[in-house]
């Protein structure tokens, strides 16, 4: 049996979740603190949650993905209505096949030929921004980035009249978000989990209505590209052309999959980096004075290109503690498929392996002054000694995210334009808190007072 795994005392039927409420990244932080490397918690009603938090317990898991654990999605019910059977949410030798398509669509030299799209997305947006202006900027980000990716995904305009609807897409997945929040971070996460989701609750509608959103739109598009019959230089026509082994291609339904998930991870996750680095530097004048300086002495006023990012280095290292703090996927999680043993402790199949990027980035044997911001600690050095496995914004293993390289292109590439044009100022009567969704959000946006550089 192993020893019993430490953890917080359970209140019966409902588990922990009192004190998991609207904040786990934070409940999480908390267990590992209390009670070391390997926590047991309740938050579902049928099975026990592990916390892993020692790197080479964290590899163990991620490394064996494939071989020792599922990723559990099928629990995840929502999650799994959304994405379907998309690289997130599949599981073996389907996931092996669906990621090998996939692959050619995010070879280097493909990836970087979205560069200069990403620029001129940026400043179509900031000819509407106006000096002293307030606004949402997680807001304003997010429609940037859901534009950029609808153009390298899909090669559509989405500012276009024939394309007006897609924006459904945007909507619809704000609701998504919306819905997820409301079922898993509260009590109805273990009261009604089981309840199908043919009970007519508000909740329930407004869900699958947004679904049937998402589905109308992407099945459109594939529809319309297939007869098509031509490569456009986005990563679709990649997906449609590409064929395995045996000459097959994915099926409308695999497509379908893989687009939504690429259209959610390519657009949200990106936002949620570039949102949290603005409102970090923001707070932290000095950073900001840094990064307009590199960016001065880099591009000299004009506009950032793909050639220029590996010249600026604080800019990146500004983005890695940005991700730090506020990484875009607060954890994930894998399910046993047998019995599995970490140390002393027995960990049954069908259990729950959570790894949290917020417990691990934040925690003070690796990082010091682990909750503050200093972009300095990101030297060649410092990323020589941190272990592996303790830093992971885009998971790790072989499951490790596909589009990772896209998400930082583009963030770097994005983070320069708007800053060599304006100066973030936060509305501090705006309270800015994270909201551990599917990524790390912030709830309610954040407010913010532009300012157009003296130097324009």
């Amino acid at each position: 049996m192993g020893k019993k795994v430490p953890g917080p005392k359970e209140i019966p039927f409902i588990g922990n979740l009192l004190e998991v409420g609207s904040k786990p990244h934070e409940f999480f932080k908390t267990c590992v603190e209390k009670y070391g490397p390997v926590v047991r918690v309740r938050i579902e009603k049928d099975r026990d949650t592990y916390l892993l938090s020692r790197p080479q317990d964290i590899q163990y898991v991620l490394k064996n993905s494939q071989r020792l654990f599922a990723k559990g999605y099928h629990r995840d019910r929502i999650l799994s209505m959304v994405l379907g059977n998309g690289l997130v949410t599949s599981e073996g030798d389907f996931w092996l096949r669906q990621r090998r398509l996939s692959q050619p669509a995010f070879h280097k030299h493909r990836i970087e030929k979205y560069a200069d799209t990403m620029t001129q997305y940026t400043m179509r947006m900031l000819k509407d921004w106006e000096d002293g202006q307030m606004l949402d900027l997680h807001k304003e980000i997010m429609r940037c980035t859901m534009e950029i990716v609808a153009k390298t995904l899909f090669d559509m305009d989405l500012q276009e009249p024939e394309h007006q609807g897609a924006n459904q897409v945007g909507e619809a997945l704000d609701q998504v978000f919306h819905e997820y929040v409301n079922q898993y971070t509260s009590i109805t996460r273990m009261l009604l989990e089981r309840l199908p989701f043919s009970i007519p609750s508000p909740g329930n509608k407004r869900l699958k209505e947004s679904i049937r959103q998402l589905d109308h739109v992407i099945y459109e598009i594939i529809e319309h590209r297939k007869k098509e019959n031509r490569d456009r230089g986005d990563l679709l026509s990649m997906l449609i052309a590409v064929q395995d082994d045996e000459g097959k291609g994915m099926t409308p339904t695999q497509l379908r999959d893989e687009v939504m998930t690429l259209f959610l991870a390519g657009h949200e996750t990106t936002a949620n980096v570039l949102s949290w680095t603005f409102y970090l530097l923001a707070q932290h004048p000095d950073a900001e004075k840094k990064v307009v300086t590199e960016l001065e002495n880099v591009l000299q006023g004009r506009l950032p290109t793909l050639s220029d990012i590996p010249h600026l280095s604080f800019t990146q290292a500004v983005i890695n503690e940005s991700m730090r703090l506020y990484p875009p996927v607060w954890f994930i999680s894998r399910e046993p498929i047998e019995d599995i043993w970490i140390d002393e402790y027995c960990l049954p199949a069908g259990s729950e392996v959570a790894m949290s990027q917020w417990v691990m980035h934040r925690h003070p044997d690796y990082f010091t002054k682990a909750d503050s911001f200093i972009p300095e600690r990101w030297s060649r050095e410092f990323e020589k000694s941190l272990p592996s496995y303790v830093y992971f914004p885009f998971g790790a293993g072989p499951r490790v995210c596909i589009g990772n390289n896209f998400a930082m292109m583009e963030a770097t590439l994005l983070l320069t334009s708007i800053m060599q044009m304006f100066r973030i100022e936060l509305d501090h009567q705006h309270s800015v808190v994270p909201e551990p969704s599917i990524t790390l959000r912030p709830k309610n946006g954040i407010c913010v007072r532009i300012e157009k550089r003296s130097n324009l």
